[in-house]
């Protein structure tokens, strides 16, 4: 499949506001439904979202009034309402604004038989989302409706229960009050099988051989909770389907059929016994989305984007149906171009480019507008045999792991802190579903310990991209000089993350040869910035042959980068009369067509700050006068190509063909959301008096067909979830 090839472009018509409320098209044959949503909320109040068309969406608090909140309240099984709310006081919605301008009378059955401006006719932001107060008083006798789906399940006969997570095959099952119910199977189509597959976590669904559940299922009592499921395969939720549900006891309301199986196909993350594949983001399934045309990756515009067109994107990159589409650049915001605008996916595309979409124009979108998803993954329990314990708050602490002894027994220990950096904390953070790491702890001897003393585990190193500390290298038997429990790893996980990325167009523009004298390298060589063989020149005499280039780095992601040192232990540099915040912030090196290293340079972060920002993004780290070090999200740290060490030193280079490469945070020091984007990469020409670059690309933004020229680096998927 190239990478270049776009199916076609398509254009939406934009639809035009009515100015004056009208009765709500056709009511929908199915019972509307409606839930309360936000926080902090009750039982009997907040945020107000309908449920139209698959999808769950909020209604505009314009032209509200309490008789509108009496139509909902009794909708939702309560007696009436007391009261309503404006401007989004149970926080903000997401997805669609369904309705605008409603206008009831009070006596009405069901919201869409209010006047308004028509579903999805709207001119608000989730700012005006309005919500309702309800008398704490229910409707004798009310059934509701939204409670009837809301967890699914597939238990696996007994000769599968065995099988390793992720259970991908099994009986379909609902909760239904205090335990699970079957569906019954007549009429069960694929399309069922593939809706029920994406809330799980799987992309695809499989036939499944039903002679060999029969037998098995016949001897067992059933409960068919639900006898009718006709799902059109677009869904991305089993509730979303039209459901017929059993009649109170009728246990046996599946004549001639028996209960729903159903297969499902995993993505390759997930495929019992292989290695984990490298994934671009620390939550797995999560992340902005992004697509690769000529070449370069771009963003995605979130006008109309939407959970059809989320979920393409969620099975294309492996994973299930989409659980949130996520607009307003929710999860971090992209650079360069954005692709495509006002995507309207069905939801059975093989591809996000199979969709329609309109091409981009600047003024259409900018990078805050940039889409992204939360997909569905299959449960895997990994968060059930790790924890941490002892610190303040729930995201930090010594970390525990849960083992078998030699007698079979499950009992919790430590992790020993000797070789624990970011790359295992990132790893542990992911696995307790807690984040990103913001530091790795070889010592935990200030918090408080628990009951807990011996070490289980040592010698862990992770790549960082391991999804459990178990898929990581250790020590067969514990290792562990300083075995006490005041030394055992600890973490400090956050939500949010950094995502450092160079600014590749910017180094291909600036770059040159300098040769330059070695009476004004002297502070460059006490700083480490000289190739070897600068020990061995005749100084002051002679000079040195630099390649230089301006270096933009960007904080693209959802939390300030700042070095993993306090400035207690910053190292003053008196030469050139500034202080390292970190040792090494930067890799330069000129490589061979093999890989190997020809030239280096490196650049410690002798001054992290802000040297320019996004319009609406104020600086807040400024080097000057031992002021705080670090990138605000939605800033760049500019050192130019003038500054002392931002060179590789190519003296003793012969001419020839050469890939420049830059690696940011290369010892991984700091965590990211994101290190795929952490390396940029050139074609370099040298003939010995002059330079040229070409090709300067992040990390793997090259297509198959580009790849080619560069065979030691893989290609990648053609989207990706940053």
């Amino acid at each position: 499949q190239s990478y270049f090839h776009m199916p076609g472009i398509f254009s939406a018509p934009l639809s035009t506001p009515t100015p004056s409320p009208s009765p709500s098209p056709q009511p929908q044959t199915e019972k509307l439904k409606v839930r309360l949503a936000g926080y902090p909320r009750k039982h009997n109040e907040g945020r107000i979202e309908l449920f139209y068309k698959g999808e769950w969406g909020t209604i505009c608090d314009d032209d509200f009034s309490l008789a509108n909140a009496n139509v909902l309240c009794r909708q939702l099984g309560f007696v009436s309402a007391t009261g309503w709310t404006h401007s989004a006081k149970y926080g903000k919605g997401q997805g669609k604004i369904w309705l605008d301008n409603v206008q009831c009378g009070g006596g009405e059955k069901s919201i869409e038989l209010c006047k308004s401006r028509g579903w999805g006719n709207s001119d608000c932001t989730h700012d005006e989302d309005a919500g309702v107060v309800c008398k704490d008083e229910r409707i004798p006798g009310f059934v509701d409706s939204n409670n009837k789906i809301e967890e699914v399940r597939l238990r696996p006969v007994v000769a599968m229960a065995k099988k390793k997570m992720p259970i991908t095959e099994g009986v379909v099952e609902v909760k239904y009050k205090d335990g699970w119910a079957q569906i019954c199977d007549i009429g069960w189509t694929i399309k069922n099988t593939r809706v029920v597959c994406g809330m799980l976590g799987f992309p695809h669904e499989r036939k499944v051989n039903k002679n060999f559940y029969k037998l098995y299922l016949e001897r067992q009592k059933n409960y068919f909770h639900i006898h009718s499921v006709a799902c059109l395969g677009t869904e991305v939720h089993l509730a979303a389907c039209p459901l017929e549900f059993s009649k109170p006891n009728a246990t046996s309301a599946c004549t001639g059929g028996m209960p729903a199986v159903v297969s499902c196909m995993p993505g390759p993350l997930f495929m019992q016994n292989t290695i984990f594949r490298k994934e671009r983001c620390s939550r797995v399934g999560e992340g902005r989305v992004e697509v690769l045309k000529d070449n370069e990756w771009g963003t995605v515009c979130d006008d109309r984007w939407n959970l059809q067109s989320a979920s393409v994107v969620c099975r294309e990159l492996g994973f299930g149906s989409a659980k949130e589409a996520l607009t307003g650049g929710r999860l971090g915001q992209g650079m360069g171009p954005i692709y495509m605008n006002e995507v309207k996916c069905v939801g059975q595309e093989r591809s996000i480019w199979n969709c329609p979409f309109k091409n981009i124009t600047m003024e259409d979108c900018q990078h805050m507008e940039d889409a992204a998803v939360r997909c569905n993954i299959p449960y895997m329990g990994l968060e059930n045999t790790i924890r941490i314990t002892g610190g303040r708050t729930r995201y930090e602490g010594r970390v525990e792991v849960l083992s078998l002894d030699s007698n079979g027994t499950q009992s919790w220990g430590l992790i020993c802190g000797e070789s624990w950096t970011t790359k295992e904390a990132m790893v542990a953070c992911r696995q307790l579903g807690l984040g990103y790491a913001n530091q790795g702890l070889q010592e935990t001897w200030y918090w408080d310990s628990s009951n807990v003393t011996e070490m289980v585990m040592s010698g862990v190193k992770c790549t960082g991209s391991e999804m459990s500390l178990s898929q990581c290298q250790h020590h067969k038997t514990v290792s562990c000089q300083k075995a006490a429990a005041k030394f055992a790893a600890g973490v400090i996980c956050s939500e949010t993350a950094s995502d450092l990325v160079l600014n590749a167009s910017l180094v291909q523009q600036t770059v040159y040869i300098e040769d330059r004298p070695l009476h004004m390298l002297y502070c460059a060589a006490e700083e480490d910035c000289l190739s070897k063989s600068a020990a061995k020149a005749n100084w002051p005499y002679g000079h040195r042959r630099l390649l230089r280039f301006s270096s933009q780095i960007h904080n693209i992601g959802r939390a300030d980068f700042k070095p993993k040192a306090g400035r207690h232990s910053w190292v003053w540099h008196a030469c050139h009369g500034h202080y390292h915040s970190m040792d090494i912030f930067t890799h330069y090196d000129l490589l061979n067509a093999n890989g190997t290293k020809v030239a280096e340079g490196h650049k410690a972060s002798f001054c992290l700050e802000d040297t320019d920002c996004q319009e609406g993004v104020s600086k807040r780290y400024e080097c000057a006068n031992f002021g705080d070090q670090g990138i605000t999200v939605g800033c760049w740290d500019l050192y130019r190509h003038d500054i002392d060490c931002q060179w590789i030193d190519i003296t003793d280079v012969k001419p020839g063909n050469y890939i420049l490469q830059v690696v940011i945070n290369p010892n991984y020091e700091v965590a990211e959301s994101d290190f795929t984007n952490n390396a940029m990469k050139c074609n370099c020409k040298y003939d010995g008096h002059r330079i040229w670059l070409h090709n300067c690309h992040i990390g793997d933004a090259f297509s198959e067909e580009a790849e080619r020229r560069f065979e030691k680096y893989p290609g990648q998927l053609n989207n990706r979830i940053s």
